[in-house]
């Protein structure tokens, strides 16, 4: 008889699960709250770690057909000089794979198609889960109940799950960076990729296949701004810097707003009972690694080929925890030596610093971060 697995939540890190779990043998169901799925969300970078796992699901080579290979680029002040410089490949030549920028969208119907109609469950409301497996939810017909071998809380930063059954965890707390995502229509101007710094601001630039452009934007600022006024605070922000920034603003229509948070308190295990957190329920992180969506997909591979096993969410916890927890510590920091610094001296001893390392070190150094593979998946157990 086939172990059974509910996967809460159908995001990037759910699917994943659901996927690996699937051609491991499971039987699997995919709770999702929303009703309907509709495109939603901006652009993401797949590191060579994420691309890896991808490969091991079986999905690699759609992703890159539907990716954008990394370009030339570096990190420009907001006058647009240049403080590092990077040719393209460097992370292919250093990892034997390219980072591609992909629409959150793309990935998340390339995702779902991989899985069996009737896998994924619309509608469904997570009202208990415990430790032994049970689950209870609401969905348009009433109330269900349903037991599985493995639960998996894939249900994002504000977890349901972890409020649930770790209680005695503190909530994602609100790091004083608000952030806005746009992603243009097919852009026809001049384009240089780039990070680009100010005094505590970013602005990244990431192409996606079709001719738009992925973008986003990140200031220092109290949590609680209105998302209302997102498009012309960003535009007014962000006016005075280097081309082509004010124009991929100008020509966005819909602009995401988000106040970044991360757990700042690492949790002391990922799983309680059958119960297993992954991606953003398990660690939050902050996005200037650009690791958050790969570290959902290592979460998924590994729990994918261990969860078979007697001991496998304890195989799942030693595995995933440390490692997960180091990047979000180190995404953290990166983000206060980079785009956080507001001191003007510090700003410019960050500068020189940047100007004076080599390209290449500085890459090797980000790079070790995605230098990480995944196990091998077979389809069955």
């Amino acid at each position: 008889m086939a172990r059974t697995a509910v996967v809460i939540g159908a995001g990037i890190s759910g699917l994943s699960a659901a996927i690996g779990l699937h051609r491991k043998g499971w039987q699997v169901t995919v709770l999702e709250r929303v009703a309907a799925f509709r495109p939603v969300g901006a652009g993401l970078v797949l590191q060579a770690n994420g691309l890896r796992c991808l490969d091991a699901l079986g999905l690699g080579a759609v992703v890159r057909e539907q990716g954008h290979d990394d370009v030339s680029g570096g990190v420009r002040r907001l006058d647009g000089r240049w403080l590092a410089r990077i040719e393209a490949g460097g992370p292919e030549r250093i990892l034997g794979t390219s980072a591609i920028g992909i629409h959150r969208a793309a990935l998340h119907e390339i995702l779902l198609a991989a899985l069996p109609a009737g896998v994924v469950v619309t509608g469904a409301e997570v009202r208990a889960v415990t430790t032994d497996g049970a689950v209870s939810y609401q969905n348009q017909d009433g109330p269900v109940q349903v037991n599985a071998d493995l639960v998996v809380g894939a249900d994002g930063i504000h977890s349901r799950v972890r409020k649930l059954l770790w209680p005695e965890a503190a909530a994602p707390v609100p790091i004083g960076v608000t952030a806005w995502r746009g992603v243009t229509p097919a852009w026809d101007g001049d384009l240089v990729v780039a990070i680009s710094w100010g005094r505590g601001e970013e602005f990244g630039i990431v192409p996606l296949i079709d001719g738009r452009v992925y973008w986003y934007a990140a200031v220092n600022a109290a949590p609680g701004g209105s998302a209302a006024d997102g498009p012309a605070r960003v535009r007014a922000r962000f006016a005075n810097w280097h081309d082509p920034i004010p124009a991929l603003i100008a020509a966005t229509g819909s602009v995401l707003r988000d106040d970044l948070a991360c757990l700042d308190k690492p949790l002391r295990t990922y799983v309680k009972g059958r119960v297993a957190l992954l991606g953003d329920a398990a660690h939050p992180m902050t996005p200037n690694l650009g690791q958050g969506a790969n570290q959902a997909l290592e979460d998924a591979l590994i729990l994918a080929s261990v969860a078979h096993r007697p001991d496998g969410l304890t195989a799942f916890d030693r595995q995933r925890r440390p490692r997960s927890q180091q990047v979000a510590k180190a995404s953290r920091t990166i983000g206060r030596f980079g785009q956080q610094l507001d001191n003007p001296i510090a700003v410019a001893a960050r500068n020189t610093i940047m100007r004076l390392t080599p390209p290449q070190l500085a890459l090797r150094s980000m790079a070790r971060y995605a230098d990480w593979r995944p196990p091998p998946l077979a389809d069955q157990a």
